[in-house]
Formats: C-alpha cells, structure tokens, sequence
C-alpha cells in the first residue's frame, strides 16, 4: 500500500514543473559555534494554468525545500490564460514590490526578471511582458505576483458577471 502511494506521487510530480527561487542560510551563534539553518522559497505548477508557491525552514536545504514544495502545492491557484499569455495587463502589489504584467503577441517569449520568469513557466505563460518595480527580493516579488495572477479575468468572465453579452 505504501508503494501505490509513493508510485502516485511520483506520477503527480512527473508533469508538474517545480522551481527552486531561493536558498537562504541563516546562521544563530550559540556556545559552540554557528548553527546554521536553511529556508526555501519553490514554486510549483502543472503548465497549464495551475501554479503554487512555498516556503520552508530547516536544518538541511532538502529539508527546507521539501517543505516549501508540500507548501506551494497546497497553496496552488488556477490562473486565466489566453493564447499563452495574460487575457489584460494587471499590476500587483505586495509590500514594496509591484509589478506589471502585460500581454504579449505569439513569439515574444518571457521578458522577466528571474524569479517572475519561473512562475510564468510553471503557469505554462510563454508569452508576456513584466516590469517590477520597487523591492526586488524574490519572496515580496513573489507574492506581488501572484495578487496579480489572481485578478486576472477573461472577457467571457467580466461579461458573465456584468450580466451583458458580447
């Protein structure tokens, strides 16, 4: 029974993409020396409209990061995409971070910074334009993101809930 369980999640795992954005190592001086730990920021996502972000501390970077994936992947949100990209430009805020995401015509790939462009993959976006602003650090610009990845809506959305038909 154990083994059907591990089979099952490796088979989950095999079509989600899953990234590793940080590893920080905090060091706490004690009596005999420095302690380090270790904590873990991972986004995961299927390619196709789904993506999750996590972040994990312990004593060991793959313990850390185990955690983080466990986190990212009870945190998972459905993103709207329409032709590989954005349905409208958003902008998301989250601390000093903000960021823009505007759409994009087929073929112009990924203009983003490292860690906005590994949560466009794992959403399976392959075509948008970004632009951060403020606080650059890969936690707050994560969270920035996905506030932006939630408000996003269709035309057929907005329509349905206006009541109105195009």
């Amino acid at each position: 029974m154990a083994e059907k369980r591990s089979d099952n999640r490796s088979e989950n795992r095999s079509d989600s993409v899953e990234h590793t954005l940080q590893i920080r190592r905090c060091a706490c001086v004690v009596k005999g020396g420095r302690r380090f730990s270790f904590a873990g920021l991972v986004v995961v996502g299927d390619g196709r409209g789904t993506v999750g972000w996590g972040y994990g501390k312990g004593p060991e970077v793959p313990i850390a990061v185990e955690k983080a994936t466990r986190a990212a992947e009870r945190t998972r949100i459905k993103v709207q995409v329409v032709h590989q990209t954005v349905p409208h430009r958003v902008e998301g805020r989250f601390g000093a971070s903000r960021i823009v995401l505007i759409p994009a015509s087929p073929g112009t790939g990924i203009i983003a910074g490292g860690s906005v462009r590994s949560i466009m993959n794992a959403v399976g976006i392959t075509d948008v334009l970004t632009k951060s602003f403020g606080s650059n650090c890969p936690l707050t610009l994560v969270k920035a993101v996905f506030e932006a990845l939630k408000s996003l809506r269709t035309r057929d959305e907005v329509a349905r809930l206006r009541g109105v038909q195009l």
